[in-house]
């Protein structure tokens, strides 16, 4: 399909051939009919891009500091290339379209195959033929008759001007003035109006103020002082009931304005984006109540609401941001909204830059709505788009699920380039996503559906780079096709998953599996082993983790879908100790912190308990300064010692001796990892760690995470579980298959 993409380093709009993307569960996927561009927001987005890195910088000081901090921790090559990577990720465009229902997941019960609905959201509702959308950023429209594509595809800006008018709680009778007459100020000026509303608008474009006439509003002036004679002209004298703030300006010029203009205890609501410099005098003497309007109403930015799907009850909750896209939906259908008088320009798709061009300002000649549409004809939906590439020829043949920015800014650098490694396909459930891996690492073809790799007879090895969730089900579906599998950590969520993976590479005695426990392939990590094993005493080994805070609404902090940081992160560090220890562990026991704001639950310590009497402790912590180290390994035994930094520094103390090791760059083992994994498939011979170790890690961080439920010290049976829970598949499987 075709889709809009913008580079995020140039700022360059291009129309590229990617996927056509997944149907995902709770979605519905939609044949795009039209889309608008959004002058406002698309062109902000659109100027940030194409400003050189020391301008962005000065635009955003936080991410420098982020840059900076990451400078110090991990060195200036590694942040370099995580910066370039970054960078060169295409950005989808767009969040306002409308089209018709192809496909439903199962769980969406409300929306069916064939219906007419406007599509809301950016990242969901982006200019391209075919978009997946979460259901609660999906409204029908109830009579497709009398709403065109073009029109409803105005439905979120529609939405945005709506939810703006209910912050201003405006009445019946109400004068409400407009400041900023583009798009979604004249859906303001209409909706007040259908709402009973006198209206006076102001934009410095005369021609905005005289359509914003032609729509309703009982006057609008291009004039500064025409508009504060007018505001005192028609309340008596009063000032306005309220003010809504519509205008897209860095200035707090709107702002000042409104508290001139508006009448004794008066609501000013921000609609646009403003400059909010308050001069307090007016806004005090008056004591003006003065808001921010938040997008297009409550459930934006909540994720549990737009991609779970989970509602707010319309008995506490209104009007959310999908019931007033629908509002606006029914607006259009009586009438009491008209767009067509906004739309300036028509670009097909694949002239989509000519849109841009007017937005950016490149082509200057007036416009306000800009409309993409898409052809009519029912095109077929693809999946799979082949490259340029040469077929794979080396004896490892692979295919990667999952194109994230771990995936394609860590881990494929890393392993690009190993003897005998060959780069055949890629799959992302976002269509872009996929040809940008494609393209940068020379695949041999991308695709949006699982299957694709997995079906692929030439394909004998697959890497599972997805969220956390998917690992268990894509693991043993890879194990099912006869493939040699290379899961990033963690491998499962769940002790049943675990179970069942082990009974899949059970049925499947020719296949190797590996996680991603990297760290122990480190060039420094092995020199740390080779230090420890001479001695015969168990050890004592501490591991600090600086892992700063990542926000509650991340997704993997979302237990169903990353496990939280203790599974989705820390079986990295119980696998290193594990394999330091070189015993498996044995008990394990987990306490959080507590009550600690808004890092609740994330940070919180580790005590494991090795068979061969070593003891290790993981110190997790998110509520320190990234500026610091992240990762410290101290380990004590024999009367020597040795400390570990960050995988850049070793410091090894034996016999009153010091011996340091740095390192310029930061290798925590990735290519290392995969340069074993690469040689046990092509020469044969058991897996760089064996199932049994990796189940062990594994378990144990299951076990962690009992214990942190618990309070108690958890047991880590990790032979047991693995000879009953093979048991309980076999039997399990025998049952199913006999009934």
């Amino acid at each position: 399909m075709k889709q809009l993409l913008q580079n995020a380093r140039t700022g360059e709009i291009a129309v590229a051939e990617v996927p056509a993307p997944q149907l995902l569960p709770g979605c519905a996927l939609v044949r795009i009919r039209a889309s608008v561009v959004s002058a406002g927001t698309e062109r902000a987005a659109s100027e940030f891009a194409r400003k050189s890195l020391l301008d962005k910088a000065r635009s955003r000081p936080d991410l420098v500091r982020e840059v900076l901090n990451k400078v110090r921790r991990d060195g200036v090559f590694s942040t370099l290339g995580a910066v370039q990577s970054r960078l060169d990720q295409p950005l989808a465009v767009g969040y306002s379209s409308s089209g018709e229902v192809i496909a439903v997941a199962e769980d969406v019960t409300d929306i069916a195959v064939g219906d007419a609905v406007a599509c809301a959201g950016a990242g969901y509702a982006v200019h391209a033929e075919f978009a997946c959308v979460p259901r609660l950023l999906l409204a029908k429209i109830s009579d497709p008759s009398a709403v065109a594509w073009e029109h409803a595809a105005f439905g979120t800006l529609g939405a945005v001007a709506l939810h703006g008018v209910r912050v201003a709680e405006v009445r019946l009778g109400d004068l409400v003035g407009v400041i900023g007459l583009g798009l979604i100020g004249q859906l303001t000026v209409q909706i007040l109006k259908s709402a009973g509303c006198r209206v006076l608008g102001y934009d410095l474009d005369p021609v905005r103020a005289e359509l914003a006439v032609s729509l309703g509003a009982d006057d609008a002036v291009a004039d500064v002082n025409q508009f504060r004679e007018l505001a005192l002209h028609r309340s008596g004298g009063a000032g306005l009931d309220s003010i809504l703030i519509t205008a897209e300006t860095p200035s707090s010029e709107p702002v000042q304005l409104a508290g001139a203009v508006a009448r004794d205890r008066a609501i000013v609501v921000a609609v646009g984006t403003v400059g909010m410099d308050i001069q307090r005098k007016a806004y005090f003497e008056k004591e003006l109540d003065f808001r921010v309007s938040r997008s297009y109403g409550p459930g934006r930015y909540d994720s549990v609401f737009e991609q779970k799907g989970r509602d707010y009850p319309i008995g506490y909750v209104r009007w959310t941001e999908t019931r007033n896209l629908a509002a606006f939906l029914d607006l259009l259908a009586e009438g009491k909204v008209r767009v067509a008088p906004m739309i300036t320009h028509r670009f097909p798709i694949e002239n989509a830059r000519q849109a841009y061009d007017l937005v950016t300002g490149t082509r200057r000649e007036p416009s306000l709505g800009i409309v993409l549409t898409y052809p009519e004809s029912e095109a077929p939906l693809t999946r799979v788009i082949a490259s340029s590439a040469a077929s794979p020829a080396g004896s490892v043949r692979l295919g990667v699920l999952g194109a994230g920015s771990f995936a394609v800014n860590t881990l494929l650098p890393a392993i690009k380039g190993i003897a005998g490694l060959e780069f055949a396909g890629v799959c992302a459930a976002t269509g872009a996503h996929a040809r940008h891996a494609a393209d940068k690492f020379s695949f041999r073809f991308c695709t949006s559906d699982e299957n694709e790799i997995l079906g692929d007879d030439s394909i004998n090895a697959v890497l599972i780079a997805t969220r956390h969730h998917l690992h268990a089900r894509q693991v043993k579906a890879a194990l099912a096709a006869g493939k040699h599998v290379f899961c990033e950590k963690p491998l499962c969520l769940t002790q049943i998953e675990l179970a069942e993976i082990g009974h899949a590479l059970r049925a499947q005695p020719k296949t190797i599996l590996a996680v991603g426990f990297n760290r122990r392939f480190a060039p420094l990590a092995r020199q740390l082993k080779e230090f420890v094993a001479s001695s015969r005493e168990p050890l004592l080994m501490h591991y600090r983790v600086n892992a700063g805070y990542i926000a509650p609404d991340h997704w993997i902090q979302d237990h169903e879908q990353g496990g939280g940081r203790l599974l989705g992160e820390v079986c990295h560090f119980v696998d290193f100790l594990t394999f330091l220890a070189g015993a498996e562990p044995v008990e394990v026991t987990t306490q959080s912190l507590g009550n600690a704001g808004r890092y609740s639950g994330d940070n919180f310590t580790l005590l494991i308990r090795f068979a061969n009497g070593s003891q290790g402790s993981v110190l997790y912590a998110a509520n320190g300064d990234r500026a610091s180290s992240k990762e410290r390994v101290e380990v004590f035994c024999g009367g020597a010692m040795a400390v570990l930094e960050d995988f850049r520094r070793l410091e090894l103390v034996r016999g009153g001796r010091r011996r340091v090791t740095r390192s310029r760059t930061q290798d925590k083992g990735h290519r290392a990892e995969w340069e074993a994994f690469v040689a046990t498939l092509r020469r044969g011979g058991p897996a760089a760690i064996a199932f049994e170790d990796i189940a062990a890690s594994t378990l144990a961080t299951l076990c962690a995470q009992d214990s942190l439920r618990s309070g108690v010290p958890v047991p880590v049976k990790t032979r047991e579980f693995l000879a009953a829970a093979l048991s309980d598949a076999l039997a399990s499987s025998h049952n199913e298959n006999h009934s």
